[in-house]
Order: C-alpha cells, then structure tokens, then sequence
C-alpha cells in the first residue's frame, strides 16, 4: 500500500500558492528578549501567540519595535510556541521592551506541513477510493481526529490538527494529542486527511481540495491501529503519525 496524493496537493506542492493565510497577532505586550546562552524569545503578556494560530516550525517577520529590535525584522523559525512566549535561535533577537504597538506575522508557505496546517483526519470503512479526488462514496466517517477531540471548524485554527518539524526525509505529528469519539460501531479500513478548509470529501474534478488518502489496519499500513473495529462512544487516539518523502 502507499499513500494516494491528490491533484491539487500535487500541484501546490509543485508550486502552487498556499492554501493557508497569514497568522498576524499586533500588541503593545509584546517584547523581544535575547536570552544569552539560550534560545531568544518574543513574549506577550495578552497570551495571544496560540489563539493567533502560530506553531512550531512557523516562519515570522516581526514589525513596530523602535528600541533595539527596530532594524531586525527577521525571518525567524520558531522553535516553541507557548500562549505567551515564542522562542526562536539563540542570537536571533535584541532586548527591546514592551510598550510600543509591535505585529508579528506568520509567513505560511507551500510546504506540506503549511498546506495541512490545523487540518482534520477522518477514518472510514469501506472501500478506499482509487484517487483522493474521488468522492468517498458511501463510506461513514466512523471517527474524526482533532487535538484532545476538540470541536474542528474550516478556517479557524483552534483543534486542527498540525505536523512538527521534518528531520532526515520524515515529518512526523507533533506533540498535540490527536484523538476523537467514535461516531459510528464498524471496521476502519481507510483515512482522508484534509486540509483547513470546507471539504466535505465528495469529488474534486476542478482540483481545489488537497488530501491524503491512506489504508489503515493492524501492522503494515499507513495508519495502524491496535485493532480496526471501532465501537461508537469509544475514545480513538492516534499516537503515531508520520509521511515520509523517499530519497528515490
């Protein structure tokens, strides 16, 4: 079995726009702290970083420091992501205080994690389709995946699901707790992963959805599983998660 890649994810990884927008979060209680032999950090003291949708891995420019920070603008990757403090590089940043009206903005690319970036995974039974353009027919969604469950809305970024940073080819779920109830008792033979967006999973002949289909079972699939037959009510946690990119 392999993973199926749809049309549109194809093509944006190939060089398509991205499919997500720019996470922005503008404050006075936002500082810059060089943190010597540590990592460097911005710090908020609203505790707006996570509720403005930044995650580890992210790429920011930040604007409006006046003090130290007024000529350093970045890119900086972010290595930490907490509701008040962003870490990045050590030697990244200048103490500059809090105080002046400061916008740190996410620059979100078209890289896989960016493109699935607070997205949703669903198992199903049935029959897998052939290609993630295909609609999934008459497939129920036996479980859909969130972190901790959370109630997952298209376009916001609160309970989507996000990848860490890739290391050697692998990129892997991050640390988030990706888990749901089970809605209905059946066999899972199948997984659409779909992106921040309205998708109801039917078929994409225009190419604006990016999926990822894969088979699910006990041991050699894509996702595995202690066993496949779910039962409704049932907590359904997916500790394991990971895409690899071949080297041929």
């Amino acid at each position: 079995m392999a993973l199926k890649f749809s049309t549109c994810l194809r093509n944006k990884i190939l060089g398509g726009a991205p499919v997500r927008g720019i996470n922005t979060i503008t404050g006075t209680g936002i500082a810059a702290v060089n943190g010597g032999a540590e990592a460097d950090s911005f710090t908020d003291t609203g505790n707006g970083f996570i509720a403005a949708g930044f995650s580890v891995g992210d790429s920011v420019l930040v604007y409006g420091f006046t003090g130290a920070m007024a000529a350093i603008h970045g890119p900086f990757i972010l290595t930490s992501v907490a509701d008040g403090t962003m870490e990045v590089a050590t030697g990244s940043l200048a103490n500059d205080a809090a105080g002046e009206s400061v916008t740190i903005v996410g620059l979100v690319g078209g890289s896989l994690k960016d493109i699935f970036k607070d997205g949703v995974l669903k198992i199903y039974n049935g029959t897998q389709p052939t290609s993630p353009d295909n609609s999934i027919g008459g497939a129920t969604a036996l479980v859909t995946i969130t972190v901790s469950n959370g109630a997952f809305v298209p376009g916001a970024v609160a309970n989507g699901l996000e990848f860490g940073i890739p290391a050697l080819g692998v990129i892997s779920k991050n640390t988030e707790v990706w888990s749901g109830v089970v809605a209905a008792s059946g066999t899972a033979s199948w997984y659409r992963f779909y992106a921040n967006a309205a998708d109801a999973g039917g078929a994409d002949t225009t190419y604006i959805y990016p999926r990822i289909d894969g088979a699910v079972g006990t041991s050699g699939r894509e996702l595995n599983m202690t066993s496949v037959y779910l039962t409704a009510g049932a907590s359904c946690t997916v500790d394991s998660f990971s895409i690899t990119l071949p080297e041929s």
